[in-house]
């Protein structure tokens, strides 16, 4: 008997049961349970890999006749890849059905297509070949992370106030008293970054180009937007307060030098916390002068473009400065640098992850054979110890 005969077999008997179950006969429920929790699922399990097995003869062949139907997709290694091999599974070519329910949005302002000079040979378009400034992303790995239930995060900030202090006393003299300032309550809410955009349907039809697409353009335009707020949001008009602007942030103005002036931040950050900083985020025009700085000898202090200082030892691409993790991005205005121990005194809150969502059945989308692409995340930032941080003036 063959898997689908079976399958139909167990079925059968699974119609014969209800009368007897429905009678309360144990003995009948028991079977039953037994055959929708262990048997059916083992031989349909069976069947789909069979018919897996002769997809992929059947791929084989048709390979043979078409060398391009022998592109496949291998195993998602992003998550553009991930989407673009669910729309493979979920998108039907000629009957272009939707990829998710409905969602109501603005009106498009602008609608991209697949460039004409693209379509002839699309399926052979290299798209490496597009390339656009690509700012590496740094800010949200230096920090802790978690991530909640709910949609805000309490949490107390410890008030550096002590008024009085410890004294010696004399035998059956009066105690001196001190007290400690309240601590501050601070809440975070989880804020939403999220963008849409359009594209041809046509598109879909072309999984590679789609998967870039998401990956290298959409998911790192959100991902810049995260990072520009985590390191610097106003947090004015429903924005996300970033370190740079968080009360109780420490600062320290520029003192005879640029190097003296870090080492001074990193010193504010182990005598105000209970840390020690662990990293430097710097703008590359001033990492530019600390690197080519040189002594009285004419020698580089960071290593000259062939060995280290006096020729003693290899080059370090971005040596450290003072031994901390050395972040140098425009994230961060030329002029400033931020000091911090990051892991320790702040953490990006998450609830859910990177959504990507896609949609045909947007206002006249399926008329027009558009689809429409969301994208969206929500996270927060708790600053528990702001006093970690220090904010460095770098010039005079």
């Amino acid at each position: 008997m063959n898997l689908e005969a079976q399958i139909a077999a167990l079925k059968a008997e699974l119609a014969g049961l209800k009368s007897k179950i429905a009678a309360h006969d144990q003995d009948a429920y028991k079977r039953a349970k037994e055959i929708l929790d262990v048997e059916l699922p083992d031989l349909e399990a069976k069947l789909a890999e069979a018919k897996s097995f002769a997809d992929v003869i059947a791929r084989i062949g048709s390979a043979h006749d078409d060398p391009k139907a022998a592109e496949g997709d291998p195993d998602a290694k992003s998550f553009g890849e991930f989407v673009a091999q669910h729309i493979k599974g979920a998108w039907n070519a000629e009957t272009r059905r939707a990829v998710t329910p409905e969602w109501t949005g603005a009106k498009a302002a602008a609608t991209q297509v697949t460039p004409a000079s693209v379509i002839p040979w699309l399926t052979d378009y290299d798209t490496n070949m597009v390339l656009q400034l690509r700012r590496q992303l740094t800010i949200a790995d230096l920090l802790g992370t978690e991530t909640i239930s709910g949609t805000t995060l309490k949490y107390l900030v410890e008030s550096p106030t002590v008024e009085g202090d410890v004294a010696y006393t004399a035998e059956g003299a009066a105690k001196p008293q001190i007290s400690f300032g309240d601590p501050t309550v601070v809440t975070e809410s989880l804020y939403k970054l999220a963008a849409w955009y359009k594209e041809s349907d046509e598109i879909l039809e072309d999984l590679p180009w789609l998967a870039s697409n998401i990956e290298n353009r959409a998911i790192y335009q959100l991902q810049l937007f995260e990072e520009n707020a985590l390191l610097s949001g106003a947090g004015t008009s429903g924005a996300m307060t970033g370190l740079l602007n968080r009360s109780g942030v420490q600062t320290q103005a520029y003192s005879n030098s640029m190097a003296d002036t870090i080492f001074k931040a990193m010193t504010k950050v182990r005598t105000n916390s209970p840390f020690r900083a662990d990293a430097i985020v710097i703008n590359p025009a001033d990492y530019e002068t600390l690197r080519l700085a040189k002594d009285q000898a004419d020698q580089y202090y960071g290593g000259g473009f062939f060995a280290g200082q006096y020729g003693n030892g290899g080059i370090m691409q971005d040596p450290p400065i003072w031994g901390l993790r050395t972040v140098v991005t425009t994230a961060i205005t030329q002029g400033t640098a931020l000091i911090g121990a990051y892991k320790q005194g702040a953490s990006v809150f998450r609830k859910g992850g990177l959504r990507v969502e896609m949609t045909n059945s947007n206002e006249d989308d399926f008329k027009n054979n558009l689809v429409l692409v969301r994208i969206e995340e929500r996270l927060g930032l708790a600053v528990r110890y702001p006093a970690a941080f220090c904010k460095a003036t770098l010039t005079e």
